[in-house]
């Protein structure tokens, strides 16, 4: 006699998420937990979390920007690009863009976030191999994971190891890919000598400007423009429009091939709503903002070198930047995350970044320069982080 089978009682509706909850308390056990804060409009605290690198997003040049898009295109774009997401505003801040940058074509994404995906999955295919840096950044990793390519994890602002990779690799096309300056530590990538390594290995060059642009380069034109590389054939720039030019939205900056490419072949690009008017607007106002008085962005590197010098003074362990950013060395995550919540309390906004954010696993406290702050604001900074900084 055959025995029936038994069949596993489902599970009923309410438990089917229980493994969340699990998850959150592994989090919690590891300091991990994150939480949102709404904050006000007059929100009294110092400002040094935010990546408005030069001021910019309440100037009134750049909110009077936005406001006008708005009143004269209305509150979104109504659609994707390729159907009725183009407005002839989006068209000027490409041009506009381009011109800046030194490169023949600019094609404007809803996100930093979005316009790296769709570089990293449209430039690539299952015959290429992405060389990616070990630090870059999550939206950069994403990218990779999503493109079809194989991906090769490179050690960190390594470009003999990047020009190896490239020798040993058995795909007929690669892209080295990094960040201009990496959004932990603030140092910037080496990009002459990636992009050597690059041409010597046959590979196409692309780097993520997000933190480059508004603050290197002559006038803040970016990083590539810093480096002499900006405007190369076999070279492409990602950028957003939400740090320096203090809006929202990205770019992919290069060759016009690849923004045309891009516009018929990148997902983020065909199947994402326009970049709203607004944003596109405050962009453009920032950016001629930028043209006008180019020593902001001199201002935002000299800034970030003072909280440094005088964060080192105090004896707390900082980074020395390349660009606006300063990160100063965490004791573990729960310190961190109560040093960053006492600095608050004390008046002073900063970032608080690990791990899974950090990928040496070190947590850190991270401040982002201002071109807008006076010498006064830096040293209350200083001080407040001293004062609160975990005890030994």
């Amino acid at each position: 006699m055959i025995e029936p089978t038994t069949t596993a009682r489902p599970q009923a509706p309410a438990a089917v998420f229980d493994w969340l909850d699990e998850a959150a308390e592994l989090r919690a056990r590891a300091g991990l937990t994150r939480t949102l804060r709404s904050r006000p409009a007059d929100d009294p605290v110092l400002d040094l979390a935010s990546n408005d690198y030069l001021g910019l997003t309440r100037h009134p040049a750049v909110t009077e920007a936005a406001a006008a898009a708005a009143r004269r295109w209305g509150g979104g774009a109504t659609g994707s690009r390729l159907v009725t997401g183009t407005t002839a505003l989006h068209t000027e801040l490409e041009v506009e863009l381009a011109d800046f940058y030194g490169v023949e074509a600019a094609l404007v994404f809803s996100s930093g976030y979005a316009a790296n995906l769709a570089a990293l999955t449209a430039l690539t295919d299952p015959d290429t191999l992405i060389v990616s840096d070990a630090y870059n950044h999550a939206s950069l990793i994403d990218g990779c994971r999503l493109a079809r390519a194989q991906v090769h994890r490179a050690p960190h602002a390594d470009p003999a190891a990047v020009a190896r990779a490239l020798a040993e690799r058995a795909e007929p096309r690669a892209l080295v890919v990094s960040d201009s300056v990496f959004s932990v530590d603030g140092n910037a990538a080496p990009l002459a000598e990636l992009s050597a390594a690059a041409r010597s290995g046959g590979a196409a060059l692309l780097v993520d400007d997000a933190h480059g642009l508004g603050v290197l380069g002559p006038g803040g034109r970016g990083a590539l423009v810093g480096a002499g590389l900006a405007g190369e054939p076999d070279t492409v720039a990602t950028a957003t429009l939400s740090k320096s030019l203090g809006a929202q939205g990205g770019a992919v900056l290069g060759p016009r091939r690849v923004i045309r490419h891009l516009v018929e072949s990148a997902r983020t690009f065909i199947f994402d709503t326009g970049l709203a008017p607004a944003s596109v607007g405050a962009a453009l106002g920032a950016l001629r903002l930028l043209r006008a008085e180019p020593e902001r962005a001199a201002r935002a590197r000299e800034v970030a070198a003072l909280l440094a010098e005088r964060l080192t003074g105090a004896g707390l362990h900082a980074s020395t930047p390349d660009a606006a950013v300063v990160s100063v060395r965490a004791p573990g995550p729960e310190q961190a995350l109560a040093w960053a919540a006492d600095c608050r309390t004390a008046g002073l906004a900063v970032g608080c970044f690990r791990p899974p954010s950090v990928p040496d696993g070190y947590s850190r406290l991270r401040l982002t320069a201002r071109a807008d702050l006076t010498d006064a604001q830096i040293s209350l900074a200083v001080a407040t982080l001293a004062r609160t900084a975990p005890r030994p």
